[in-house]
């Protein structure tokens, strides 16, 4: 396994954007495919966007695309997640994931501790 700390939450008003990381500490992420989930007050943890290991490769959920952009730089040792136009909707604790390439979080094995975002309206 590996681990994984997230950065970069914050409170903004609905339009801004943010940009979240994902390091690693110790172990390389340059083996394994990264995903992002959150997860609202209430609700199930869901899919956001995930990347293969080279980035060749990518996929979003609906409600994201064409807003979200999700990134690797495998020599940081980081991934990121940019957030353009942000919702309130979007309001959430962002965990990022190592593993395997899908939409489930039980594909993947290693998580973070989550970074809060919240969108003003």
């Amino acid at each position: 396994q590996v681990q994984l700390v997230e950065s970069g939450g914050g409170l903004v008003q609905a339009g801004d954007s943010l940009r979240l990381s994902c390091a690693s500490s110790g172990r390389s992420i340059s083996t394994y495919d990264m995903g992002w989930f959150r997860q609202a007050p209430g609700k199930e943890r869901e899919f956001v966007a995930v990347i293969n290991w080279s980035g060749g490769s990518t996929s979003y959920a609906e409600s994201v695309k064409g807003r979200f952009t999700i990134s690797r730089d495998n020599a940081k040792n980081t991934a990121y997640l940019q957030m353009s136009s942000l919702k309130p909707e979007d309001t959430a604790v962002y965990y990022c994931a190592a593993g395997a390439y899908g939409r489930s979080p039980a594909n993947f094995g290693s998580w973070g501790q989550g970074t809060q975002v919240t969108v003003s309206s």
